[in-house]
Parts: structure tokens; sequence; C-alpha cells
């Protein structure tokens, strides 16, 4: 047997024995991560939740009450003999967590505290096409810097900000935004330098980023109505451009480059109208925002309040903004008949401008769903295409992936 043979038949080296402070700092994580979950938990409850024992909850919870993680209050009557018990609740001031927002038409900022409760909230809508991108992040961060001004007022320290970016977005940059016309931006960078610039006598928070999507969808599978419930489950941005994002067994389907997703650029029709990402006939040219608008005789440049008045047509009854919905809900259908044969998810959801269009552009898209969707199992009706919840938006997702991160390693944050 050769040198080769012979390394093959033995298993790589297993990792270090975990030593006793390494115990301490997943246990510290297993009782935040409980409370913060159940909103409020005895110590008992907090021992039955991670098994660990109750004196050994004890002393992680004392470790994360001095270091102002949980605080302790009130009392929980177990029905049983003895003492009544105080409930440990995660902090609601110090470290907290913030998403920005960065769109084709608007900033949004979004403060979260370590319960994950939206504690301040900003947006502006802003046209960003054409402009620079160190232009665009420096706007966003100045949106951010009185955000955290804010929240610095309610006691809140955001340890870090998550960047929710359109396009495909890695490694910290944004390699494509084809409706911004960004290639290649390092936006994690330029965000960082700007609010530095604009917030020189504060700490500067940890800038990471992602797909907005993607984060709209977390943000939907923690906090929507189905949190806890569904978690397969594919979810469409609905905005200029037109995102989407795989939810698989309670995580993100990335793909091998973190690309996954970008159904926006299914094509409907391969000799259809150009796309700004260069190929034709995407399925954004037939219903995202500016098409929507086109169709249904609203100028194209009328941003939110165009989308506004679409619905209010749709509302009244309106034939051109009828055929308009019922023809982007058709498409819709098609090129989500592909994705739930292909991807097998539990449900759709409808977010962005989707979300309050979902009563005209559903029954369309349902009907295209239950002809196409091999399993059966998308029958009009079947509730299994539904709208997101008003939780559900990406800068909220962004600052609750940090609160996230905080929860998973309570030391390096403190």
């Amino acid at each position: 047997m050769d040198e080769h043979s012979t390394s093959r038949c033995h298993p790589a080296p297993l990792a270090p024995k975990a030593d006793k402070d390494t115990v301490r700092r997943h246990n510290l994580s297993l009782v935040l991560r409980a409370v913060h979950d159940e909103s409020a938990l005895s110590r008992a409850g907090a021992a039955a939740r991670t098994g660990l024992t109750r004196a050994a909850v004890s002393s992680l919870a004392d470790q994360l009450i001095r270091s102002g993680f949980l605080t302790e209050s009130g009392k929980s009557f177990s029905g049983q003999a003895g003492r009544p018990g105080t409930m440990l609740t995660p902090a609601r001031t110090g470290r907290a967590g913030a998403g920005v927002e960065v769109n084709v038409d608007y900033v949004s900022v979004c403060v979260v505290d370590l319960a994950g409760t939206d504690r301040v909230r900003l947006t502006e809508h802003l046209d960003n096409r054409g402009a620079a991108p160190a232009d665009v992040l420096a706007r966003a961060a100045g949106i951010a810097v009185r955000a955290l001004d804010s929240a610095a007022e309610q006691g809140l320290r955001p340890v870090g900000v998550e960047l929710a970016l359109p396009g495909l977005v890695s490694r910290g940059a944004v390699r494509q935004a084809p409706n911004l016309g960004w290639r290649q931006v390092e936006a994690e960078d330029l965000f960082g330098r700007a609010l530095r610039t604009l917030h020189p006598n504060s700490p500067a928070p940890a800038v990471t980023s992602d797909n907005e999507a993607n984060l709209a969808a977390l943000a939907e599978l923690w906090f929507g109505e189905a949190a806890g419930r569904v978690d397969h489950f594919l979810y469409l941005s609905g905005e200029i451009g037109v995102g989407g994002a795989v939810v698989v067994g309670g995580d993100l389907l990335r793909g091998a480059h973190g690309f996954a997703g970008e159904i926006g650029h299914a094509v409907v029709d391969p000799d259809g109208p150009e796309c700004r990402c260069g190929s034709r006939g995407c399925l954004e040219q037939y219903a995202g925002q500016l098409a929507l608008l086109r169709s249904a005789g609203i100028a194209q440049d009328a941003g939110v309040p165009g989308v506004v008045e679409l619905e209010r047509r749709a509302r009244v009854g309106d034939a051109s903004a009828l055929d308009a919905l019922a023809l982007a809900g058709r498409t819709l259908g098609i090129v989500l008949a592909g994705a739930v044969n292909l991807l097998d998810p539990d449900a759709v959801v409808f977010g962005g401008i989707y979300r309050t269009l979902a009563p005209w552009l559903g029954p369309a898209a349902e009907r295209e769903l239950s002809r196409r969707a091999v399993s059966g199992l998308w029958l009009p009706g079947s509730r299994r295409l539904r709208a997101s919840s008003l939780a559900g938006d990406a800068a909220r997702g962004a600052a609750a992936r940090v609160v996230r991160r905080v929860i998973a390693d309570p030391l390096a944050y403190g």
C-alpha cells in the first residue's frame, strides 16, 4: 500500500477537545438564545429549554445579567410548591443591531434591540439611479448616523451595521446591480468610511452586507406571520427590480458563489425587451415596478406614489390597472412554476410592492401555478402563495442578523 493509499485510510484529525472556557462560551449563547426566542423565561424554563442543569443556568444567567445582555424582572408562578421565580428577558438597552437597506429609489434604516424589537426606523425616498456609488452610500451613511443618534438617546449601542443591497453581493462588494448601474462596488468599505467621517466621536460599528431579498426573507422567517411554522419558502421582492431568495430548512440557499435567488433575471421571452442586466426578456421587464406602471398607463418615474396610485386604481376597478396586474401575475406564475418544480418550497411569499398588490397579482399567478406545478399542491386557495407580513423587510432582517451574531457569541461583544 503506497503513501497516498495509507493517507486515504485514515480520517482527518478531529478538532481539539473543547476546554472549559469554550464550553461556557457555548452555554452562554444557549441560554441567551433560549430567552431571546421566548421573549421571557424563568431560570427553570431556560434549563428545560437548553438541557442544562438549573445550577448551571443560574450561573450563566447571572453572568449575562452582569454583562448587560439580560435583565430580570417580574415573577413566574409554576403552580408548584416553592418560591416563585423571576423572569429573564433580553435587555432593552445596550447592544443592538442596525440594518440599512439601499435600494434604487429609497434608503431605509432600522435599529432593533436584543429582543428583536424595532426601536428606530428612518426611510427616505431618493432617486439613486445614475448617482455615483460613493455618493449613494454616503447619503445612506448620513441617514444611518441619524438613526444611531436616535438609538443612543434610548440607551442602545448598535455593535454592527448590515447593508441590504440590490444585485449580486459577495465579500463586501456589489458585483453587479443593474438597476443602479453598479459593477464591482466595494460597498462595505465606502459605507464604513462615510460612517466614520460623519460619526467620528463614536466607535464605528462593524459593517457587513448581503443581498436585500435574502435579508427580507430572513425577516419573514424570523418575524413573519408563519415564523416557526414555515421554513421552506421562496421569497419574491418586487421593487424596480425583482429580487428573490430561497429559504430551505430555516437557512438561506446561497449557491456556489452566493448568488442564488436571482429570479428577476429568469428569461420569460428570449426575444423580449432588453434588460439592464444585458439579457432580453427577463421577468422584471414584465413584472417589475416600471413595467407595471407603464402597462397601467402611470408614469414610470412616479416611484412609490405611482405604486400607491396603481393600487388605488385597482381597488376602484380601473380596467387598465387590473389588466396590468393580471398580466404581471400571469408572468410571475409562469416563472414561479418553474422554480416550484425545481425547489419544492412549501410557500411563495410576495414582498416589496408585491405585498400590497398581492390581491390582484395572486389570482393570475395561482392559476399558472395550478396548471404548471407538477406536485398538484398549488391549487388556487391553497394559501401556499401569500403576501409577506409588515415585519418582513430587508432593513429589519439586516438589523436582526446583527443581533443574532451577538446571541451566537455574547462574549465577543462583551
